[in-house]
């Protein structure tokens, strides 16, 4: 498997595993102006496209994930944990001292994840996530320190 910034050719196969993972999807331009506007796009993929890609971006001090998603038969794999040291990394190296980002409340799978790398919960936006015939689901705002702890470093988020 193998981890790299995205390219311009990659930007549909993105847009199309982002459409498999969620509801309300970013097409290929979003996720190019997005890309194009500062905001790291790093995947993961073998020869037969891309299993799995992370937007995140830097802004002073601080950094945010943007989104995170992983083909359905990738999932459990480390793929998703590889994405976000990546990007960590990247975003510590830019002088970011903390990360953020959303996940919805009752996504398990995603709070593990986040909590084995060190984020904690910082916050809560009610009625944050819209599906289609569903109640509206709270997105939890989570927080770590750089480097994240749960990659060996034990720091903890001020």
């Amino acid at each position: 498997m193998m981890v790299r910034l995205a390219h311009e050719a990659d930007f549909a196969g993105m847009a199309r595993l982002h459409r498999a993972s969620f509801a309300q999807a970013w097409d290929a331009r979003a996720l190019k102006d997005l890309a194009d506007s500062g905001a790291m796009a790093i995947l993961a993929g073998q020869s037969d496209g891309v299993q799995g890609f992370i937007l995140a971006r830097v802004a002073a001090d601080e950094a945010e994930i943007l989104t995170l998603a992983v083909a359905a038969q990738a999932r459990r794999a480390g793929l998703g944990r590889a994405l976000v040291a990546e990007a960590a990394m990247r975003a510590a190296h830019a002088g970011a001292t903390r990360l953020f980002l959303e996940v919805g409340a009752g996504n398990g799978a995603a709070r593990a994840l986040y909590a084995g790398l060190g984020f904690v919960e910082a916050g809560r936006r009610k009625g944050y996530y819209l599906k289609p015939g569903q109640p509206p689901e709270d997105a939890l705002i989570l927080a770590a320190a750089l480097p994240l702890s749960g990659l060996g470093n034990g720091l903890r988020v001020d």
